[in-house]
């Protein structure tokens, strides 16, 4: 399992400087991680690459 600590993480550039509903993502080998920018010690959701792209797919469509 991936060390989360040690991950790149990115906000949206969507995200406005007020904060907000803000999440961050980070690839890691072979999944990708996304958390609450308001709580980056808190839970830490792991989806694999392929469902990702998939809700980006999704997303991009609207």
């Amino acid at each position: 399992m991936n060390n989360t600590e040690t991950l790149a993480w990115f906000k949206s550039s969507y995200s406005g400087a007020e904060g907000g509903q803000c999440i961050e993502v980070a690839a890691g080998a072979g999944a990708v991680f996304v958390r609450d920018s308001k709580s980056v010690s808190g839970p830490v959701l792991q989806v694999s690459r392929e469902a990702w792209a998939g809700l980006v797919g999704l997303a991009s469509e609207q």
